[in-house]
């Protein structure tokens, strides 16, 4: 008896723990509303940004400022009007720029970056975006000041030790030289 007792009991615990798991509840719930938050506390900071920009523009009368579809404003320190190549993908473009706030300040030099070797949009190089969008502007030769807001430059990451989060920025950048690819 106890014997079919001790059967009964293995074979009941068997049984028991066969059950199949159960899925477990998240403990917290999201609804997407981090993104949207995220998403409008970015509009806000760009429309800052743009205000601060147009204010700068608006003081300096002796530049003439382009609007660029990209997001950003820029215009000519050294303007050629003979040569029509711009830089193309796949072409190797050689150039030099700096980072300065939109007091002037300088952030990053132009001899901290030295000359730039860069293959148009395909080079994982770090550039910010502005920079990269701004040089398909350009033709040889000529110089350009750029005003990127944040977003177009290094954003909520900033520069350790050297540029906060979502500051925008002015960068001058001269093109030297455009290596065309074979495929142009």
């Amino acid at each position: 008896m106890l014997h079919k007792l001790v059967y009964i009991l293995l074979f009941s615990g068997l049984i028991v723990s066969c059950k199949s798991p159960e899925a477990r509840h998240p403990l917290q719930s999201h609804s997407g509303t981090f993104i949207k938050e995220s998403a409008e506390r970015n509009k806000l900071i760009y429309d800052e940004e743009k205000d601060y920009i147009e204010k700068i523009i608006a003081k300096d009368s002796a530049n003439d400022y382009i609007s660029s579809e990209n997001g950003f404003w820029y215009y000519y320190n050294i303007k050629d009007t003979a040569t029509t190549e711009k830089p193309d993908l796949g072409d190797v473009v050689k150039f030099t720029y700096d980072i300065k706030d939109l007091n002037g300040d300088v952030i990053l030099s132009e001899k901290e970056n030295g000359l730039q070797q860069y293959k148009v949009d395909q080079s994982n190089q770090d550039l910010i975006s502005g920079v990269r969008e701004g040089i398909k502007l350009m033709r040889e030769g000529e110089t350009v000041t750029f005003l990127f807001p944040s977003y177009k430059a290094f954003g909520y990451y900033g520069i350790e030790e050297k540029l906060g989060t979502n500051i925008p920025v002015q960068s001058t950048v001269t093109l030297h030289s455009i290596e065309q690819s074979n495929k142009n």
